[in-house]
């Protein structure tokens, strides 16, 4: 089957192509095909950076190793070894009245040194409780994430899914941000990594226009730069405004950075 830059695009064969799912006669044919298509060259590095981001979006420290085998700490006790010593027949009271004193010294600082120890061990397996729940915390926050990443990835890889760009206006001419909304599974993914940084003091907040009328799809978060953002049903255009930290129930309309008219 020959491949056209419509069939290419309409059936996600570039999304494909990307995850290695395709023959070598089918790469052969998309290869040729970005080499001719400076357009399509441009949207296929694009996709690429975007499924980049997701597999590297929000990187987490794991938390401090672990210590096991926490009883070989215990020190082999240096009074194993027994001296025998060969006495001489006399009056040993005073004598067999010293080794009792001795004996009953080394075992107080036995005591006190397994007691030691115990304390220490004790010590030992608090920080192995504490290290136990931060890794637990630290699997749940990864568990989260790999939903949000896998959601996010499904919605740009879907054949249904289109792409709009978000233009920045006179006020933020840098500013870039690609949008990814599917009617059917009523999903929009944002890459925000060309929206320039705020205060803050302030937020970007998303919009969707219906029949004249701004709904709120969300804030925009400023640790990520892929996200997912609410589906609005009927949506005419989607926008980008400034607003205080935390978001507003209306949009300033005189803050508008950049908006998208939907087909």
């Amino acid at each position: 089957m020959m491949i056209d830059k419509k069939s290419l695009l309409e059936n996600g064969l570039l999304e494909q192509y990307l995850l290695g799912e395709l023959n070598a006669n089918q790469c052969e044919q998309i290869e040729q095909l970005l080499l001719s298509n400076p357009e399509l060259k441009i949207y296929f590095e694009e996709l690429e950076e975007n499924f980049e981001t997701i597999g590297l979006e929000n990187a987490i420290t794991p938390p401090p190793f672990i210590k096991t085998n926490l009883l070989q700490n215990i020190k082999t006790s240096e009074f194993t070894q027994q001296k025998v010593v060969t006495l001489e027949k006399r009056d040993n009271t005073k004598f067999y009245a010293g080794i009792a004193a001795s004996i009953a010294g080394l075992l107080m600082i036995g005591t006190f040194w397994m007691y030691a120890q115990l304390n220490e061990v004790k010590e030992q397996l608090q920080i192995v409780e504490i290290n136990n729940t931060e890794l637990n915390s630290t699997i749940e926050v990864l568990n989260v994430q790999l939903k949000e990443n896998s959601a996010s990835f499904n919605a740009i890889v879907n054949p249904d899914t289109e792409q709009y760009i978000l233009n920045g206006n006179s006020s933020l001419p840098e500013t870039k941000v690609v949008s990814y909304v599917n009617h059917q599974t009523k999903s929009v993914v944002i890459n925000t990594e060309r929206l320039p940084q705020l205060d803050a003091n302030h937020d970007y907040q998303m919009w969707a226009d219906v029949e004249g009328e701004m709904i709120n799809m969300g804030v925009i978060a400023k640790d990520k730069t892929i996200m997912t953002m609410a589906y609005i049903d009927h949506a005419e255009s989607l926008n980008i405004t400034i607003e205080p930290a935390g978001g507003n129930d209306h949009p300033t309309v005189e803050r508008l950075v950049t908006n998208v008219y939907l087909r």
